[in-house]
């Protein structure tokens, strides 16, 4: 008699921080807003905005605008999970191109 033992392969999972700040070309408000929104949307990590000691979660548009965050001052972009680096670039893009 023969015994048979599947082995059990484990997949890693890579768990990331990563943080950047940008300094703000114009006033965050609702076209910005909502790019950061919806490309938010869609990375899996758990993402971070940050200014005057308020965070907010980024996926949604009045939480973003609320910030208050006006031309000049500096929001930090954190994100914590398997696509942290490219969240934070995405959103440090958005947040470096607002109009």
């Amino acid at each position: 008699m023969s015994t048979s033992s599947d082995p059990t392969t484990t997949t890693a999972t890579t768990t990331s921080k990563h943080e950047t700040a940008v300094v703000l070309p114009a006033n965050l408000h609702a076209r910005p807003a909502g790019q950061l929104a919806r490309t938010a949307a869609g990375f899996t990590s758990a993402i971070q905005l940050e200014y005057a000691d308020r965070t907010v979660n980024p996926t949604g548009v009045l939480a973003v605008m609320g910030l208050g965050a006006t031309a000049g001052s500096t929001v930090t972009v954190r994100a914590e999970g398997r696509d942290a680096e490219q969240a934070v670039t995405a959103l440090a893009r958005i947040l470096a191109t607002a109009e």
